[in-house]
């Protein structure tokens, strides 16, 4: 998020009564998210829950036309992202005794697709750290889960990429694949998000969720 769209997210967040700082980070670098988390807990004193939703979609490309630029740059934001992020949360977690973290995946971290492989492979590999960390801080009282969206309208997603620059009809033929009939809101997510912080989900940790309409039952 650049630093217009950060301060526009305080701005909305203070209208509706909630307090908000916004930290600019590149959640690839370990020195920046040190010191989100260090400043965080400087300003509020406690991290109590977290949700690591930075990513990109990457170039579309087969496996074999995808650059190493592209294959870095994808993995180091997504994947590598995450796991620094959970790097630097974890231990003020335990210091607390109890936190809870909640990474995003996508319905892709589940199954694939063409031409994105290493959004896949990202997407794949968000689930197996947070299994993984989820197994490992269980007994400190640090739950870890992620969500798996499906195609969702936020702007960003390589659905909403393709509605914005193609053939509108693909909307229609999307929507028509997944159960539900229509593509997921940003709320729906955050309301999913939000349960799996909360002392609601205080018996759930290791799940990779999907928030996607029914899609992969098929």
């Amino acid at each position: 998020m650049d630093q217009t769209r950060g301060e526009e997210a305080v701005k909305t967040i203070q209208k509706d009564g909630g307090e908000a700082i916004f930290i600019k980070t590149n959640v690839s670098s370990a020195s920046e998210v040190e010191s989100l988390v260090r400043n965080t807990v400087q300003k509020y004193g406690r991290l109590d829950c977290a949700f690591n939703n930075a990513g990109i979609v990457g170039d579309t490309a087969t496996t074999i036309e995808c650059t190493e630029g592209n294959w870095d740059n994808v993995i180091n934001i997504n994947l590598k992202g995450i796991w620094l992020c959970m790097k630097y949360e974890i231990p003020v977690m335990l210091k607390q005794g109890k936190g809870a973290i909640v990474n995003t995946s996508s319905i892709l971290g589940v199954v694939g697709t063409d031409k994105r492989p290493p959004y896949v492979a990202s997407k794949h590999g968000i689930i197996g750290i947070t299994k993984a960390a989820a197994i490992e801080f269980a007994k400190s009282g640090i739950r870890v889960n992620a969500v798996c969206p499906g195609p969702t309208d936020t702007g960003l997603s390589p659905t909403a990429l393709h509605l914005a620059t193609e053939d509108p009809s693909f909307k229609a033929a999307k929507e028509a694949e997944i159960p539900m009939n229509r593509m997921g809101l940003p709320e729906e997510i955050a309301e999913a998000v939000v349960w799996l912080c909360s002392d609601a989900a205080s018996f759930v940790t290791g799940l990779a969720m999907p928030v996607d309409g029914g899609l992969t039952s098929w």
